[in-house]
């Protein structure tokens, strides 16, 4: 009878860890697939606010709060945006000091939780910048996909994905930059966000289907005068930009792309989210494998459309060593596959999406070399 049960055990042991993979798979997917518009990525980490004063708050001292740059801080009921950091301040050896740049929403006060993010602003192009704008709607595949449109005279447009963790108000740090060269900027939601129509799924697929509402995006901006756009996306948005350049069929219009952060390694990606969610190293496989079974996105069509050799447009690239979401080794061979129409601009010490937030005026700088002659 012996072998019998040692069989019995074996099998009901090899059920449990299935049931177990099944669970951890669909816990890690569900961080990586149903990432909300606006959630916080995961292992991003909540601050204390252990003081305010005009002009500056003090947080919990972290590698997140001393990154140079300038960042959108929120809690509940909260936004602002943040400056650099003030070492002349007085401040105790556990906290940093940021000047606080302004205040968009409710009142900061000591004790608050609160998180930096990429989005620097929580309003309207109108409340956020006073930038006029016109609410627009866009006929996409599954209905109506809402954006903003912040017009200009140019005929070359810049359309604006944003990422994972993020919403459409991520583009408006761009904005003002755009809006003094004339460009007009169409700011899209696309399925899954806030107003947007809901996937079929319930669950992202890292662009491998989103891209569909960037052609629809593109064709509605030429229905309203654009001659030509550029396409302009962070995370997950680069990467519906990549799979737009390569199958819109509209994509003859495509003058050129900026990819931030962009997640050209699929399996990566998803790891990395499962990991920050605090899945076991052991199970990370497991989980990758569960979340690519329930949205077939396998990374083959990704592959296709990021390899050097079938990129057909000048490309724009801002990623860096510290994105530990998208890693940005595949863009390191982009660039050096196609260093006659790729730059690659290494950003150093900003997280996933943040590479403008890390240092605004070197971005904009070569983002602005970058437009000049496609304009």
């Amino acid at each position: 009878m012996r072998p019998a049960h040692t069989t019995a055990a074996a099998v009901t042991t090899l059920i449990g860890v299935g049931a177990a993979a099944v669970a951890v798979g669909r816990y890690a997917g569900d961080a990586a697939l149903k990432a909300a518009s606006g959630r916080p990525l995961p292992g991003d980490p909540r601050l204390t606010v252990h003081a305010t004063g005009p002009g500056r708050v003090t947080l919990t001292r972290s590698l997140a709060s001393l990154r140079p740059g300038t960042y959108g801080i929120e809690g509940p009921d909260f936004h602002g945006f943040v400056g650099p950091v003030l070492d002349r301040v007085p401040h105790t050896a556990d906290t940093v000091v940021r000047r606080l740049e302004r205040v968009e929403l409710g009142t900061l006060e000591a004790g608050a939780r609160v998180r930096l993010t990429p989005e620097l602003h929580s309003g309207t192009p109108r409340t956020a910048l006073g930038v006029v704008y016109e609410d627009v709607e866009i006929p996409g595949e599954l209905g109506t996909l809402p954006g903003w449109l912040i017009p200009g005279p140019r005929p070359t447009w810049v359309i604006a994905l944003h990422g994972l963790g993020t919403t459409r108000r991520h583009p408006l740090n761009l904005v003002p930059f755009l809006s003094r060269r004339q460009i007009p900027v169409l700011c899209v939601a696309y399925r899954g966000d806030e107003g947007a129509p809901r996937s079929p799924d319930g669950v992202g697929h890292l662009g491998d289907s989103e891209w569909r509402d960037v052609d629809a995006a593109i064709r509605y901006a030429v229905r309203r005068g654009a001659a030509d756009v550029v396409l302009h996306g962070w995370g997950t948005g680069a990467t519906m930009a990549l799979h737009a350049a390569a199958h819109s069929g509209v994509r003859d219009l495509i003058r050129g792309v900026v990819l931030d952060s962009p997640v050209l390694d699929q399996q990566a990606t998803l790891r990395n989210l499962a990991a920050a969610r605090r899945v076991p190293g052991p199970l990370l496989p497991l989980a990758v494998r569960a979340a690519q079974g329930r949205t077939g996105v396998h990374g083959d069509r990704l592959r296709a459309v990021a390899d050097p050799a079938a990129l057909r447009v000048p490309t724009l690239v801002f990623h860096g060593p510290d994105d530990t979401i998208a890693p940005w080794e595949p863009s390191l061979e982009l660039a050096a596959r196609r260093p006659e129409l790729v730059s690659l601009q290494t950003v150093r010490q900003a997280p996933h999406a943040a590479m403008w937030n890390a240092d605004p005026l070197r971005y904009e700088e070569a983002l602005r070399r970058f437009l000049t002659p496609l304009l």
